[in-house]
């Protein structure tokens, strides 16, 4: 059964085969990696997990079965520019997990998040050509409301 867990230094040799998975770039979203992040050393990957428990606008957590790694999804739930660009919550899972629902899922367990923190409504973007991410949002109630180099969408959270 998968579980959401939060980003730590425990699991950094089934992160890394994840990582490995999906090749060079830091391209995973979900995961809050940035080209500077140094994920490759013990000292770099203990950093780029702090820097992730400390950001106060993002929670960040790892899906995770059987101590694998499967995927990453964030909840931005600042105001900043990020969440502008890239919408208040972002996701990614390795090519081996996919096709599994894992990405609905998840998705869920982050709106519920959501919701606890008092946001009425999310923001969502994919890739057009992304349909499993598509139905993935329109799955749960993501109406689209911008189509462009990215598709955006709203989810509705309710009372």
């Amino acid at each position: 059964m998968p579980k959401l867990v939060a980003p730590t230094e425990r699991l950094r040799d089934a992160w890394l085969e994840a990582h490995a998975e999906w090749g060079p770039g830091v391209h995973e979203d979900g995961f809050g990696l940035r080209p500077e992040d140094d994920v490759g050393s013990p000292a770099g990957f203990a950093a780029w997990v702090a820097r992730l428990a400390g950001d106060g606008g993002t929670r960040y957590r790892w899906i995770v079965e059987d101590d694998v790694v499967l995927g990453g999804i964030a909840l931005r739930h600042g105001s900043g520019e990020l969440v502008r660009l890239a919408g208040h919550i972002g996701y990614g899972l390795r090519p081996a997990a996919r096709g599994r629902g894992l990405g609905t899922w998840a998705l869920g367990r982050m709106l519920d998040e959501a919701r606890s923190l008092g946001l009425d409504r999310v923001v969502l973007v994919c890739a057009p050509g992304n349909t499993a991410s598509r139905k993935t949002i329109e799955h749960h109630g993501g109406v689209l409301t911008e189509r462009g180099t990215v598709l955006r969408y709203r989810i509705d959270l309710g009372a």
